[in-house]
Formats: structure tokens, sequence, C-alpha cells
């Protein structure tokens, strides 16, 4: 099947990606093996000439092939459907590959890999962080020699070590999300921000890797601030296991332990079921994100090898800066679909008459730019009115004085209207559309399940649209994934047509079990794209301006609002 064709191909060239190096048909066959392919040299060769043809491999002699610059592109945004799968995969195969011994400190643990092009100014405030803490671990590796004004490579301990690390002890541990924590007076506090770790395509802290996402800096410096960290769970009774663990772990420079809640208590606001245990610890990646706050050009990747500890070298001496969470005080994180499906039953917009409420995402920009807002918007709504959720739009009162908002349809008004008409609907994903294609396909997917912020959001503050673009032919849009039943496709269909008469619109509506749009859709569902209701807004950020966007924030009479 094509499918399966291509889902092996994309493993061909994760395999060449991940060794670096030129690798032989027999290697590949092996490694493949492992992954649970059984493909022979022979298969292995045919599926390499396809690689070679499309430019994703190239042959080496008779060594083999490696991997060129337009396969690393490919294997980035390539078959989403398999990427979404396997992001959570890899955290679990990099945990089963943890063997780091806590007594004598020799075995491998989980790195994440950043570089940057080398400055003493940017050692030295890497050095600050880690000085006061913030971080897994004060061992570091240097992939080469540090050479002023050329890329370093650089390791750090990566937060999943300690999943891998408790597993390691018997005890049975489940990696639930990746956020941002916030610290006062250096007591963290709460998550702000979570994303799942399953069901996206981006590893939940490389999601908060924006300059603008956390505030390490803030913390170091006065104790107030945000910093990247994860969660997980363990049962109940493996709880002393766990906290004797970490007692060995700090002896030999792995710390980073936020908060280990008691049985059935809240971890800096998260809800914690009764017989299991919740665990928070501080991002690896927390002094990258410092370097990137001081306005350096810090490549991050996330969990991506195991090395020996025993190779790693003491960066410098550390204590810990923040201060050990007491009983929860704050609130409870508050997740996106909790809100979004209050939301989607206050939807009662009349397809027949175009009156009634919708979902409306608020975004905020500089009254100073709002006419020069105006004219990209109207651009963006005239020329590529496919990519916008609705024509409808509104200025409203900004969150400071001297802001202004923009109200825009958001495109989860689509499932209250298929609600209302008896058709069940369930958001699954925000993405990112790459449509420079004959075949539009979605090149990212943040599950809406699992997450506390719309997934638009967090591609637009990483820059990852390209809107105005798209409107002028190819380019990369934001847009969500829903799913309904396939017994109701029909009657999905006939209220569409009603909904694009009205001013919205429908990009795809797939048949049973179809991808669409290269997004996999569960057996016995039919799946609906819709265009994000924020590209217009990603439009005035693409413009250099400075935009504030608030997805799924309000209900808005359509009445109360203009139309291009």
């Amino acid at each position: 099947m094509p499918q399966e064709t291509d889902r092996k191909m994309m493993e061909i060239l994760r395999i060449l990606a991940d060794r670096d190096e030129v690798l032989g048909a027999k290697t590949i066959a092996e490694e493949l093996k492992k992954k649970g392919y059984d493909l022979g040299e022979r298969a292995v060769r045919y599926h390499m000439r396809i690689l070679d043809e499309k430019g994703f491999t190239e042959r080496i002699g008779y060594a083999g092939r490696q991997i060129t610059n337009k396969g690393h592109k490919e294997l980035d945004k390539g078959l989403i459907y398999d990427q979404v799968d396997f992001i959570f995969s890899k955290f679990e195969d990099m945990i089963h590959q943890t063997t780091l011994n806590p007594s004598d400190g020799t075995g491998k643990v989980i790195v994440n890999t950043s570089s940057f092009k080398y400055e003493k100014d940017i050692i030295d405030l890497l050095k600050s962080v880690f000085e006061r803490g913030v971080a897994v671990s004060n061992y570091v590796k240097f992939h080469n020699t540090p050479v002023e004004g050329e890329e370093l490579k650089f390791d750090t301990v990566c937060g999943t070590t300690i999943d891998g690390m408790l597993l390691g002890k018997g005890i049975p541990v489940i990696p639930k999300y990746g956020g941002i924590v916030k610290v006062n007076d250096y007591v963290p506090t709460r998550f702000t921000e979570l994303i799942s770790y399953k069901k996206t395509s981006m590893t939940p802290l490389e999601a908060f890797t924006d300059k603008n996402m956390t505030s390490v800096l803030k913390v170091i410096e006065n104790g107030n601030g945000t910093i990247p960290a994860n969660f997980r769970l363990i049962p109940k009774s493996a709880r002393a296991s766990a906290a004797s663990l970490f007692k060995d772990l700090e002896k030999i420079g792995i710390h980073g332990l936020l908060k280990m809640g008691k049985e059935g208590e809240s971890v800096l606001g998260i809800p914690v079921d009764d017989n299991m245990v919740g665990i928070a610890v501080t991002g690896g990646i927390s002094p990258l994100c410092a370097a990137k706050e001081a306005g350096y050009d810090v490549n991050i990747k996330l969990a991506e090898n195991n090395v020996e500890f025993k190779g790693m070298e003491n960066f410098v001496d550390s204590t810990s800066i923040l201060k050990i969470t007491g009983p929860e005080k704050a609130d409870k994180v508050k997740f996106l679909l909790s809100k979004t499906w209050n939301l989607i039953y206050q939807v009662d917009f009349d397809v027949e008459t175009h009156a009634g409420n919708v979902i409306t995402n608020v975004s905020y920009i500089r009254k100073q730019d709002l006419d020069d807002a105006m004219d990209i918007f109207e651009e963006v709504m005239k020329v590529g009115p496919k990519f916008c959720t609705s024509k409808y739009f509104a200025t409203v009162p900004g969150n400071e004085k001297d802001k202004v908002g923009i109200a825009t349809v958001c495109s989860l008004t689509i499932d209250g209207i298929l609600t209302k008409h008896g058709v069940s609907t369930t958001p699954q994903y925000g993405g990112i559309l790459e449509t420079n294609s004959k075949q539009p396909r979605f090149i990212e997917l943040t599950a809406y399940n699992g997450s506390s912020l719309d997934p638009h959001e967090i591609y637009i503050a990483k820059n990852m649209t390209s809107v105005n673009e798209a409107i002028k032919g190819g380019g990369r849009v934001l847009a969500s994934l829903r799913e309904i039943p396939y017994v109701s496709r029909q009657d999905a269909v006939e209220v569409l047509e009603e909904v694009q008469d009205a001013g919205f619109s429908i990009l795809k509506i797939g048949k049973p079990s179809e991808l669409v749009y290269n997004a996999k859709v569960e057996r016995y569902h039919v799946g609906i794209v819709a265009p994000g209701g924020l590209n217009p807004i990603a439009a005035l950020k693409e413009h250099g301006m400075d935009v504030e966007p608030k997805a799924v924030e309000t209900m808005m009479k359509v009445s109360d609002m203009e139309e291009f």
C-alpha cells in the first residue's frame, strides 16, 4: 500500500538522520527490524532508489546513502499523521535507553542538543542560569571546541532523564505534559500553560521556546517569572522509592525537582487522581531559553539523543535559588477543551437568517497600527477568503490604554453550528496547513485535548505561518481539524453548504476514515478542515506588527460585527 510504503521510507530517513552518517542497506535493514519493519536488503535498496530520485538521499560511492538537506526538511514536515504518533514513541524510546546508575554516575542520560554562534557573553549568561540551579543538571557536553563566531553544539541533560531513572527503578511512570511554570518570589506556584506529550507533532516544551513565552532571566534576577517544566505521574505506592531516587540523583548532579505531590494532591495546579502522585521537574532547556530571551539566536532540539553521563563535564557549581512549593493554593490549570465545549454550546448562529452568536478570537495591536492593520486585513479577506473562517470581524476596546482589539470568528463556531443541527462533532487538532502544492498538507498538528491554549497562538508566536504568501499562491496557514461520525456525513455536507453560503469557509470534508490533508482520522469517522480564524492576525505579525493573539476568547453577536 502506498501509505505503508511512505511510512517505511520516512523511517529510513529517520534512521539516516539519527545516525548522521553514511549507511548501507544491511545496516538500515537491521535498524528497521528493531522498529518492527521486516525488510530485506533488496527491499531497502528499492526504497532507497525512490528516496534518491526524490532528492531526499544521495549515494556515496559503495558505502551507502546519506540524508540530504531536502531529506531533513521532508522529515520535519512529511507524513504528519506519523509524526504525531512518533513524538511520544521517541520519548518512550529515549526513556527505555536511559541507563544512568545513581550510585556511581555511569550509564546514559537523555540530552537536548542546542546550537548557537559562540560568544563569551552567551557562555557567561548560560553559566549564570546553571549557577542558580534552574536546570536539570549543571553537567553539559560540547560537541566541538568553542571558536569565536563559529557554531557551537551544546548538550544539556533533558528532564525526561528523570522518567528513565524512575522506570529503571521499576517505577511505572506516565509522562503527561510539558509546559510553563510561574515563579513568585523564587517559589514555583503553578503551571500557566500545558501541552500533552501525546498527539502533537511538536515536542511540548519546544512549543514554549519562543523568547516571549518564558522569562527565565527574570527568575534568576528577582525570583519572579516563568520557566519551562514537565510533569509526570507515578503510583502512590512508589512515592517513597521515588523520593529516595531523587536524593541519590542530587549526589551525582541531577536535580531540578520542583515538586512531588502526595497521593491525589494537585501539583502546581494540575489535578492528580487518587492513588497517583504527580511530579514536576524543571525543563533541561531553561538556560537556553534564557539565552533566547536575551536575543541570541539559539536552535534547540529536545530529547535529541542518549549520551554517557561520564562523558559530560561539570559546567559550573550550582545552588538552586528555587524554594520548595508548599500546599496548593493556586487555581487549577484550565484546559482548552473545557472552555471550548461551553462556548460551542452557546453558538446559535442561524444559517438562514445569518444572525446569532459565534465564538470569537480577540487579538490586540497598538492603536497607532490600526489603519495599516485594516489594510492588511482587507487584502487577506478579499484575496484569500478561503483562508479566513468568516467574512465577519469587529474592533473592540483594548486590554491596555494604547491597544485596540480585533475580533475574528473562531473556526470552532463550525462545531457549534453542526452540533445545533444534530451532528456530533469533536475538535481534534489545530495545525499548520502547507498550501504550495497541488495537494495541501498539514505539516504541524497539536491536539486540543490536553492543551491549555489554542495551538494557533503558539504557531503565530513562533513565526510558523506565511499567510501573505498563501493568498498569492502558496504558503502556510492556520487550520483546524474536527471529526464527525461517518453516518452523519451527508447531514453535515448539507449544513456546511448553507454555512458557506452564510460567509464561512470550509476547506475540505473528507470521506470515512480518509486521511484529510495528511492528517489521520479515527476509523468510522470523517474529518472536516476549516481555516483558522487567526489567519488575518498571523498576516499582521508577518508584516512586523506587535500582535498579541488570543484564540477562543468569547461570544459575539454577528449583528455587532462588520464584514468585508
